[in-house]
């Protein structure tokens, strides 16, 4: 590899994730809170002005607080609401005897709310420490150091054949591909083959992939990512690729490293997911060790490398552009488009990001070929997704469906319906950004195009079921509590409008009507006005969640 050409990442972010991240990470192992000596010493080590070290752990979930020697997270992303309403930090509060984003006298323990972990097929759930707990009672286990070992995601492939999911059912090995590939293969036939696929990102954006990697052939160096900071309350599918085929994500990097001419990739991992952390590292010393990164991989001429960083707590973060920022240790904001990150991304560089699911799918598309691929799921859209089922389903877990199913065949029919005793009043889809529908609308094909028109977005996949004992206005509120908490700050009708809505959403049921107008004058703005897709979407999804529970927000309507 051309070490001079990635002399400031060396410098800057240093390899095992040791940049600007994981030395902030570090200094709050160590103290309970970020010092002001601990900003000067790691703006001296990455020659970065102190104010921006400030700005970045001032910023993230994970050092805002105070960290005890125990520091206890507690989930309060959608499906744990629905199984536990808004009691499970108050009970946290209460076994721990200590508040919120404080640590005790002692500095023994500390407690957190943290919107997703990952475990909403087993909510509600908590991280004590990397130890998951998941289930009811979430109080009295918090008491004992002895907690049961947390349930694995459950998976299933509907589909006629295995694509993402091939490596966890035992379908075909990872690394089958990458050296045949490396050795005999063009970055142009690649990129055709992923082309004739049909293959588009999984992420929630729906880009075509061969279009983004064909954009990110500038001038060299460049760069590949893979975005692990699945962040979305009600989606798990990229945790258990991480921590269950994590050598399949890998691989899918390589080759994008090679169909982009990207000598370096990095692979962005959320610190709710600690497990997959591991995973991911222990993979890449794996691969490295087997020959399959470094310089010359496979006797070839192609030099390719990889670093794991992990992030810091952040929604917004799993945005490209904040990614990015979050990679170089700055605050985890958008930034206004173009240029693009296929233009101007890590380092200024070309670079292409791509999601964990987007990437698992690439080994099968070269290794059965795109035509293959493109035979799966609908004409427009092509292959198959990863759906998330929550707790509330009888059958929670991660299913590999065909772009066109209906959503009610996934629910019903996969999903079981809901377990004994609820009853289904709305289903979320796509994360807080994506939308709710109602029972009645569950015949709608899992295809963007489609819900789009029903008013929701696919997003990363996730269905969430609303049983009929939440209420609107606390679900409402839920929603609200999210934009206002995740926001990144950057645009004053996200920032100010979220905080804004949440004000609002708190003054039901007094002046339904008129806050409802207030609200949607609000939405208007933010639908406009917004930077990002965050402050974009939040409209949708609280307009969404009007129409099915407008008889409940509006009681005397007719």
């Amino acid at each position: 590899m051309r070490r001079d050409a990635f002399v400031e990442w060396e410098q800057r972010f240093g390899r095992g994730g040791t940049g600007v991240l994981g030395r902030l990470h570090a200094a709050a192992a160590r103290r309970a809170r970020i010092g002001a000596n601990d900003l000067h010493d790691i703006a001296e080590e990455v020659r970065r002005p102190v104010a921006a070290l400030a700005g970045a752990a001032g910023y993230y979930a994970d050092f805002a607080g105070a960290q005890g020697i125990r520091h206890v997270r507690v989930c309060v992303g959608t499906s744990c609401f629905v199984s536990a309403g808004d009691h499970t930090v108050p009970l946290a509060e209460a076994a721990l005897g200590v508040e919120p984003g404080r640590a005790s006298a002692d500095g023994s323990v500390s407690l957190a709310g943290a919107y997703c972990l990952g475990f909403c097929y087993a909510s509600p759930a908590a991280l004590d420490g990397h130890t998951p707990i998941t289930g009811p009672e979430l109080g009295d286990r918090l008491l004992t150091a002895d907690h049961p070992v947390a349930p694995a995601i459950p998976y299933r492939v509907t589909s006629r054949r295995a694509v993402t999911l091939a490596g966890l059912t035992g379908a075909e090995d990872s690394w089958q591909v990458w050296p045949q590939v490396v050795e005999d293969g063009s970055p142009a036939a690649v990129r055709a083959e992923v082309s004739i696929a049909g293959l588009r990102g999984r992420g929630g954006a729906e880009f075509p992939v061969a279009q983004k990697w064909e954009a990110a052939r500038g001038a060299a160096p460049r760069f590949v990512v893979a975005n692990g900071d699945e962040g979305d309350p009600g989606s798990f599918c990229d945790r258990l690729l991480m921590e269950g085929d994590p050598h399949r994500v890998l691989e899918g990097l390589a080759l994008a490293g090679f169909a982009v001419g990207a000598n370096r990739g990095v692979v962005f991992v959320r610190s709710e997911y600690p497990a997959a952390l591991g995973r991911m590292r222990a993979a890449v010393a794996e691969a490295r060790s087997e020959g399959h990164f470094g310089s010359g991989v496979h006797g070839s001429s192609f030099d390719f490398d990889v670093e794991v960083v992990e992030g810091a707590g952040s929604y917004v973060a799993g945005e490209e552009t904040a990614l990015l920022h979050a990679l170089q240790g700055f605050r985890g904001s958008v930034r206004p488009r173009p240029p693009y990150p296929t233009e101007y991304g890590l380092a200024g560089r070309p670079t292409a990001v791509n999601n964990v699911e987007t990437l698992a799918a690439v080994p099968w598309v070269l290794r059965h070929g795109g035509a293959a691929y493109a035979q799966l799921g609908d004409r427009v859209e092509t292959g198959t997704k990863l759906v998330c089922l929550s707790q509330r389903f009888r059958h929670p877990g991660v299913y590999e469906v065909e772009f066109g199913v209906p959503l009610r065949y996934i629910a019903e029919t996969l999903g079981g319906g809901l377990k004994p005793g609820y009853a289904l009043r709305a289903l979320q889809v796509g994360g807080p950004l994506g939308g709710f529908l109602s029972p009645d609308d569950l015949d709608i094909p899992l295809l963007a195009e489609a819900l789009a028109d029903a008013g929701v977005a696919l997003g990363h996949g996730s269905l969430v079921a609303i049983d009929d004992r939440i209420t609107a206005r606390e679900l409402l509120r839920h929603v609200w509590s999210f934009a206002a908490a995740e926001s990144c700050g950057a645009c004053v009708p996200c920032r100010v409008g979220t905080q804004r809505g949440m004000e609002l959403a708190t003054r039901f049921p007094t002046g339904s009507e008129q806050v409802l107008s207030q609200q949607d004058e609000l939405l208007d703005v933010m639908s406009t006005g917004s930077m990002c897709a965050f402050g974009r979407g939040v409209p949708g999804a609280v307009r969404s969640l009007l129409r099915v529970y407008r008889d409940e927000l509006l009681p005397g309507e007719r």
